[in-house]
């Protein structure tokens, strides 16, 4: 029987001292996710606290990604429920929202009262390329890590190619896009790991 990649973490592997240090961690991440969490969750988790290998961060994501809500909140909660359970899922929620809340509100306050100034709107346009650019970085460092999956990077990256395809040229709703080729990639995988 295959054990999925976040059993087989070293016993010696860093993990958060305590329920305190996963509600610092993620509230630190959060607040500096300007843009985007994804790229600051991976470097903080991976290659700083080294909390998690890059495999364990990529198949970790993958579910983050397919279940509702927002992507990095799931993986906080899935991250805190690794090392603590429910209590630590609940710590990494309140760290991923609590102050990003309160500065969401105050900088909405702000937004509603200088919105229809020029050099604000462009500035928020600038602001969305530096995301592309983060997800697409953190999407290039990931890469190395598909070699250790079951399907093998080849395979990895054509369902990555084709969803790509799927999604941005012809624009099909994301739930057929996952239904289809997760599905299919799940299938793949299983039918390997047999």
């Amino acid at each position: 029987m295959n054990v999925p990649l976040h059993a087989q973490t070293p016993a010696d592997q860093p993990r958060p001292r305590s329920l305190t240090d996963l509600f610092v961690s993620f509230s630190l991440l959060a607040l500096q996710g300007f843009g985007g969490v994804l790229a600051v969750v991976q470097r903080e988790m991976v290659e700083n606290k080294r909390w998690m290998t890059k495999e364990e961060f990529v198949e970790e994501w993958s579910v983050a990604q397919i279940m509702p809500g927002p992507n990095v909140v799931n993986l906080s909660i899935m991250i805190g429920a690794r090392y603590f359970g429910w209590r630590g899922a609940l710590a990494s929620l309140a760290g991923m929202l609590t102050f990003p809340l309160l500065l969401v509100l105050g900088l909405a306050l702000v937004y509603a009262e200088f919105s229809s100034n020029p050099q604000v709107v462009g500035a928020l346009r600038g602001m969305g390329a530096v995301a592309a650019g983060l997800i697409t970085a953190t999407g290039l460092k990931l890469v190395g890590a598909l070699q250790k999956n079951a399907l093998g990077g080849l395979l990895c990256g054509v369902l990555g190619v084709a969803t790509f395809v799927c999604i941005a040229w012809l624009k099909l709703p994301l739930i057929w896009v996952l239904l289809g080729l997760g599905g299919l990639g799940w299938a793949l995988a299983a039918r390997k790991l047999r």
